[in-house]
Formats: C-alpha cells, sequence, structure tokens
C-alpha cells in the first residue's frame, strides 16, 4: 500500500516528529480492516520517570477489536532515545525524536516518540505522583500503615486521603530519618520499601523501578510538600481505554488510564492506576492493566482507581458456538434476560416443574411450605392458568405479612434489648399492617424517614433509638433506601466512588434536629425541629446539607429538615430510590441482586443486565411503589420460573439468570418448615402454642436452633448479616439432634399419623414427598422408599419415621430451588 510505503520511509529516513505524526493519524483514520492500529498515534514523554502505555489491536470486518499489544513487535530508529517493552510500554532515555515501527506478520504502522523534560526536569509532586506511589503498593492500604493505629509507630491516611498528614508522618515524624535529602538511597522509607532493611510489608518497590526513581528523585529535590506546578496539575478525570472489552475464553486485552487535568493535559498514568475486577471467575486483572478473561460466560467490571478518581470499563467474555431459541416472553423482564443471555452464547434452561415452581413460588413469596393437600391440588390441577392465580393467591395470604415484616424487622435493626419489647412490637405492628394493606413503599419510606412521636406507640419510630448521632442516621438510611454505602466517606474521599467527606457530612445535616424525648413512663419520643449545618471534620467549615449529588437544601418552608430529604428521596428523578427497591426485591426472588451487593449502587459498580435494571425501576415507578404489582411482575416472568437444573452452557453462569439459583432457607422458615412437614408445632419460650418463627418478633429469644442456624443479631441495616453459609454443625444438628427426632416421633406427628391409617405404604410415601419437597415421588424413589417397609422387625412406624427422616436431611428440603 502506498500509506504503508510512505510510512515506513519516513521510519528508515528518521523524518521529521510532525510529518510521521501526520502520517501516523492518516493511517488510524483510513480504518481498513485488517490494519494493525495503534493508540495513541503520537507519544510524547515529558520527564524522566514518564511512560505511555501503547494499545495495538487489529479491526475485524465485524468490528470487533483483536488485543494485539503483546504479540506485535517493536523497534525504535533510534535505541538511545527511549525503549519499550513487550507489553507495549514506552520509556524516555534521552530528550529526542525517534520512530517506534510497530510490525504484525506482513503490516506494519509507525508512531513518532519525542523525549523531553530529562535535562531540566519538572519537580516531582508529592500530592500527585509520590503519594500514588504509595497507594499503588499498598503502603496505606487499612491492612497497613494506613489502618486507624497505624503500623509499627508509622501512620498513613487511608488511600491518600489527607496529603498534609501523610507528608508529616514521613517527612517530620520519626526524627525525620526517614527521608534523607542529602542522601536519598539511605532514606528508611526506600530502604524499606525495597527491602534493604527488614520491612514487615516485604518488598514494595524494585531498585531498578521507575517508581523507584521517582520517589528518589523527590527526596533528592529536598522532599518538598509543594511544588510550582501542583497548582495546574489538578486533576479533574481518568478515561480508561478500551471502556468496552469482548474477549474469549483465554484471550487478553491491555487497558491504558490517562488523566486529565484541568488545563486540559493528558498523562498516562497506567502503571501508578489501581485496578480491581469484580467476578475473578470471569476476568482478572493485574497490576498492569492486563485483563485476562476464564471459560466461565459473563460480564466482569475493571474498577480503576487513581488518587481520589475512580473509573471503570466492562469486559464480555461470551460463549461463540451456542445459539437457542427464545423462550416466551410473558413480562418486561424476559426479553431483556434472553437479549444478554444471547448475546454471552448462554442457553436458558427450561421451565421448572409443577413441584418445583409451588414450592419455590411458597417459600419466597410467604416463607411458608404449602401443605400436602395444597400441593396434590395444585399437581392435579389441569388449567394452564393455575400458576398465576396461585401468584395472586400467595400475595393476599396473612404469611406474605408475617413472613416481610419479619425481613425489614432485621434491616431495621428491631433488637429488643436496645428498642425495648413494646419498641420491636409497635414496629412489627406497623411493618405487618403495611404489608398486609399493600402500602406503598414509597409511602412507607416517607412514613420511616419522617416519624414523630412517642417510639412505643404503633411505627417504626424505634429506629431512631439505635441511631444516635445525624451522621449514624443518615448513613443507615442512605444504604437502607438508596442502596448508597457513604460510610467510607466518613474519614476520606470513597475509594470507590465520587463521595467526599463533604458528601457525608452534608447528608447528615438534615438529622442535627432530631432528639428523643423521656416521657413520663420512661418511653421515648422523637421530635424533630429546626437543626443546624454540621463542620467539615478536616477544615472546620460549615457544610450545607444537601442530598447525594444534589445542591444545598433549601429549608425556608419546612420546620422538619427531614420533609425536605424525603421529597427528594421519593421524587421520580432520584436516581437511587427506585433502583434500590427494585433491586432488594429481585436479589430475594432470583437469590443474587443484578446489582451485588444489593446496597452498593454506583457508577463502578453497574448492575450485570444495565437495561433490565434500567427497565425495572421504571416499572416500579410505573406501578407507584405497589409492591404486590412489582412482585407479581417477577413472579409471573419466564426467567423466574426457570429450572435450577443447569445446560452444558449455562452451568458454570452465575450471575445472568439462565437457571434458577439454590437458596439457603432462612433459619425461621427452616424451623416452620421441619415443624409443619412433621406435623408438630414448636413451643417457643413465654409464647402460645402455634406461633410460627416468622411471626416472633423477639430476636433475643435463646434458640440453638435460631443460632446455629444464622438468624441475624439485628445490628446492621445490611442483609448481609443474615448467616447463609452451611456449617457441621447445622448438618449434626439435622442429622442428631433429640429436638428434630421428637417431632418425628411425636405421637401427634405425621409420622404416627400416617403409620396408623389405612393408606397403603405407596400412599404413604406420597403423602410424606408432598409433605416435605411438594412433589409426588419418582417411581425409582417409590421403589427405594418402599425398602423401608420390607425391612423386618422394624415395624411400619419405624418405617414411616425413617422416610421422614431421610427426606428431612435431603439437599431438595434444605434449599429453596
Amino acid at each position: 500500500m502506498w500509506l504503508e510505503k510512505i510510512l515506513v520511509e519516513s521510519f528508515l529516513a528518521n523524518r521529521s516528529f510532525l510529518a510521521v505524526a501526520v502520517f501516523a493519524i492518516l493511517a488510524l483514520s483510513a480504518q481498513v480492516y485488517g490494519e494493525i492500529q495503534v493508540r495513541p498515534a503520537a507519544v510524547v514523554l515529558a520527564g524522566p520517570e514518564a511512560a505511555q502505555q501503547l494499545l495495538v489491536f487489529e479491526k475485524s470486518k465485524e468490528g470487533q477489536p483483536t488485543d494485539l499489544t503483546r504479540t506485535v513487535s517493536y523497534r525504535l530508529s533510534r535505541s538511545d532515545i527511549a525503549v519499550v517493552n513487550q507489553g507495549g510500554l514506552v520509556r524516555p532515555l534521552a530528550e529526542g525524536r525517534a520512530q517506534l515501527l510497530i510490525r504484525h506478520q506482513d503490516r506494519q504502522i509507525v508512531v513518532p516518540v519525542q523525549v523531553e523534560g530529562l535535562e531540566e526536569p519538572v519537580p516531582v509532586s508529592f500530592r500527585h505522583e509520590v503519594l500514588p506511589i504509595l497507594t499503588k503498593a499498598r503502603c496505606n492500604s487499612s491492612g497497613c500503615h494506613g489502618k486507624a493505629e497505624g503500623q509499627n509507630g508509622f501512620k498513613l491516611s487511608v488511600f491518600s486521603f489527607d496529603p498534609a498528614a501523610d507528608y508529616g508522618a514521613l517527612v517530620k515524624e520519626s526524627r525525620g530519618r526517614r527521608v534523607s535529602p542529602a542522601a536519598p538511597d539511605h532514606s528508611l522509607m526506600l530502604l524499606k520499601m525495597t527491602g534493604r532493611v527488614p520491612h514487615g510489608g516485604g518488598r514494595k518497590l524494585e531498585p531498578d523501578s521507575d517508581h523507584y526513581r521517582r520517589v528518589r528523585r523527590w527526596i533528592s529535590e529536598g522532599a518538598s510538600f509543594t511544588t510550582e506546578g501542583d497548582s495546574l496539575r489538578r486533576f479533574v478525570g481518568i478515561e480508561v481505554d478500551p471502556r468496552q472489552i469482548v474477549l474469549s475464553a483465554g484471550q487478553s486485552q491491555q487497558v491504558r488510564v490517562t488523566a486529565l487535568d484541568a488545563a486540559g493535559n493528558r498523562y498516562c498514568v497506567t502503571q501508578l492506576a489501581e485496578y480491581e475486577s469484580n467476578a475473578d471467575s470471569i476476568a482478572t486483572v493485574d497490576g498492569q492493566g492486563l485483563v485476562r478473561s476464564d471459560d466461565v460466560p459473563g460480564e466482569v467490571v475493571i474498577l480503576v482507581r487513581y488518587l481520589s478518581l475512580v473509573a471503570h470499563c466492562q469486559v464480555t467474555n461470551p460463549r461463540l458456538d451456542v445459539h437457542f431459541a427464545r423462550p416466551p416472553e410473558p413480562t418486561l423482564i424476559d426479553g431483556h434476560v434472553w437479549d444478554k443471555l444471547a448475546r454471552l452464547g448462554v442457553a436458558p434452561s427450561d421451565l421448572a416443574d409443577d413441584g418445583i415452581f409451588l414450592r419455590r413460588v411458597f417459600l419466597d413469596s410467604i416463607g411458608t411450605l404449602p401443605t400436602a393437600e395444597e400441593a396434590r391440588q395444585f399437581l392435579e390441577d389441569p388449567s394452564s392458568d393455575k400458576r398465576s392465580r396461585l401468584i395472586d393467591q400467595l400475595l393476599s395470604r396473612d404469611e406474605y405479612a408475617d413472613y416481610w415484616a419479619m425481613r425489614w424487622l432485621d434491616i431495621l435493626r428491631a433488637d429488643q434489648l436496645k428498642i425495648t419489647p413494646q419498641g420491636t412490637v409497635a414496629m412489627q405492628r406497623w411493618l405487618r399492617s403495611a404489608f398486609a394493606e399493600n402500602r406503598p413503599y414509597d409511602q412507607m419510606a416517607r412514613e420511616l424517614l419522617t416519624i414523630q412521636g412517642n417510639t412505643s406507640t404503633e411505627g417504626p419510630g424505634s429506629f431512631y433509638k439505635i441511631l444516635e448521632k445525624p451522621d449514624e442516621v443518615a448513613r443507615s438510611f442512605s444504604q437502607l433506601l438508596l442502596g448508597v454505602r457513604i460510610e467510607c466517606a466518613q474519614c476520606h474521599h470513597h475509594p470507590s466512588e465520587k463521595w467526599s467527606q463533604e458528601d457525608y457530612v452534608g447528608l447528615a445535616g438534615f438529622f442535627t434536629g432530631v432528639t428523643l424525648k423521656t416521657l413520663p413512663g420512661g418511653a421515648k419520643s422523637i421530635v424533630s425541629r429546626g437543626g443546624e449545618d454540621l463542620k467539615h471534620p478536616r477544615t472546620g467549615e460549615p457544610v450545607s446539607a444537601r442530598a447525594l449529588g444534589a445542591e444545598a437544601a433549601d429549608f425556608s418552608s419546612v420546620a422538619d429538615r427531614r420533609v425536605v430529604l424525603a421529597d427528594w428521596m421519593t421524587a421520580p428523578k432520584n436516581p437511587y430510590f427506585a433502583r434500590a427497591i427494585a433491586n432488594r426485591l429481585w436479589a430475594h426472588y432470583f437469590g443474587r441482586g443484578l446489582i451485588e451487593p444489593i446496597d452498593d449502587i454506583r457508577d463502578t459498580n453497574p448492575a450485570t443486565n444495565e437495561p433490565l435494571m434500567d427497565a425495572l425501576a421504571a416499572h416500579m415507578g410505573e406501578v407507584n411503589y405497589d409492591l404486590q404489582r412489582f412482585t407479581r411482575t417477577l413472579l409471573h416472568s419466564r426467567a423466574y420460573q426457570l429450572s435450577a437444573s443447569p445446560n452444558s452452557s449455562n452451568e458454570k453462569d452465575f450471575q445472568n439468570f439462565s437457571h434458577a439459583s439454590y437458596k439457603v432457607l432462612p433459619a425461621e422458615v427452616l424451623l416452620d418448615a421441619i415443624c409443619q412437614s412433621a406435623g408438630v408445632t414448636e413451643k417457643f419460650n413465654g409464647w402460645p402454642d402455634g406461633y410460627r418463627s416468622i411471626q416472633i418478633w423477639d430476636n433475643r429469644m435463646p434458640s440453638y436452633f435460631f443460632r446455629i442456624f444464622g438468624r441475624p443479631a439485628r445490628t446492621t441495616v445490611c442483609e448481609c448479616e443474615r448467616s447463609n453459609q452451611p456449617s457441621i454443625a447445622q448438618a449434626l444438628h439435622l442429622l442428631n439432634s433429640p429436638e428434630i427426632m421428637e417431632k418425628i416421633e411425636s405421637r401427634r406427628g405425621r409420622a404416627r399419623k400416617l403409620a396408623k391409617s389405612e393408606l397403603s405404604d405407596r400412599e404413604i410415601i406420597d403423602e410424606l414427598y408432598l409433605a416435605t419437597l411438594s412433589r409426588f415421588p419418582a417411581e425409582e424413589e417409590q421403589q427405594l422408599m418402599l425398602q423401608a417397609f420390607s425391612g423386618g422387625g422394624s415395624g411400619r412406624h419405624a418405617a414411616v419415621e425413617d422416610i421422614l427422616w431421610t427426606l428431612l436431611n435431603s439437599k431438595e428440603f434444605l434449599y429453596n430451588h
């Protein structure tokens, strides 16, 4: 090609930087498929430790680029000017200009390289160049010198949020021996980081690295806190290239990170940035920004952090050889799910059979097993709309209100030792009536947020008895109602988001007027009047109360500051409120959130299916926060009703809802299921006979079963407090505990009644399967269980008890799937 010929001739002749740059840009703009391309089109290295990461790629006819950065060959026209490694990182050696020839097979491209600022370099900036090295080396992480008490007498601020304090710790403390401008190589800081003297954190820098040379130069220049160019180099953002990556199993992609300052200047910070994958099973990333995909299909977000700036790129790892016929789309959900699965090459599983669906929807919606009679009736019903009718029936049952009141008591921290039994009962009654009446969720949130009056009367007022300080209230409401974890910004800039200490203090300003008054008799009453703006914890300057990402609040027309926050929170344009509750409900019914963790909504933690997340949030608004209508949409979807049995294409998929997931039964639900299956009620200490676990508000009631099966202590607003990890203690309790055996062997229990009935052995087995697994046994299961009745002298009672014990200990019983 004529263009290629000119470029090569220019390279060999070492023509001017401008000429080669023009030709390189023309080559990139040509966009010829099959030709190699490079970003950036020209390299400028300013300073002794400067570096530029190149991206070399080939664009296919389908428009999908293939990363060639580590497979091409690099050759500089002047090897004394710069050096480039096989990973495409260009470093300076001497001032001057050169051309870099990049060759792949029979194709090639030329990139001009200019090196400057080596003879009279700009002084190293402590804030912008040294601190990122300490962060990259994890020196200021919470597990090292960044923890509250520091490490071995040396403390740094977490993620360098306080540069002045870090400078004082490095330069002024320990009698100034950590840095030595007169003898930089003997500075304790460098000796420790390179491992030349004992260091508990191990070697953090290589003596021949650019990072070492930069820190050493800063020390030799006098170890100043500020330099002449600091005010100009105020970084306002970072860019990640590429933003969207598609990799097949085993492929890799280099990313480059560019920092932008307020003047529009660009700096390659690929080597200084930090990288983190949110799903290592799909794709990993190393400290140099190289992303590698695994054989698990799905999408992963690579979080990139530099100083207080964050960005991300998204990696898609599809299966290229899988195609499937689109299943039906009964709801708005299914089209988005099938779109995502088609893009990933993951086929959905088949529809769950009636027995599995029946048990799943009962346990998910009302926390209760269907009875044997209910299971038989549903399974024998030939009508095509029986699933739809069942969903409507379940959402109107008393157990629906009981179950969801229990779940919200947990996340509203209804600990009866802290809010008194009266306060816990008041909160339970408020929750139960709200769910029984199907009160709109935005109305519930407003009541919770702006409650006033006696905390022992029906209502959520006891929530304020747990949270004593304005900032505790603010961060709890943020996590609970908005799905935003802002507590990290209490002490420093949020490491993964845009939230600063000002945002944290500004949100807390809505609750400064809230006080608890003591009433006659000792009860507490919530009063909220007035309030004042809080001061910034470091600067001492007042911070105007403001919602997250909003302007300063206007309280001129209200007496209660919380009303302004409630108005902002429940407004249709709020970017978090509808997403938070939609994601919370999705996670409950589908086993994991579209955003995980469910209360960590941020730009750098996008949903696994953003179009679906947007659609669900919009749907929540369309139904006016009617939780039952929204739940019907979830339960009617084909995606919810898929089988948990995987196929060959989706067996490793755990984030795209191609099949149902196995969900651990909550402790209360499991105990109720055991009692119902055995036909014996649980006797709770101090409670009338007949109460079920999901109705018990007392979280402190002694119960070994609740303790080992992970009932939460209600100390946080996070649903993660409820344990879902199996343990040996759980298995042994189900296998051997006298409490379980008493229920199985009870004279009033199901096993004894069935053994004494006139039912045949086969019919007894049917009844036990219906009562525990909500289905009829398969023929091979019937034959296996019939052997229990022909075991000799053990008797019919013992046979029935053995079968019931076996079913209660089966994985199918212990999990919802």
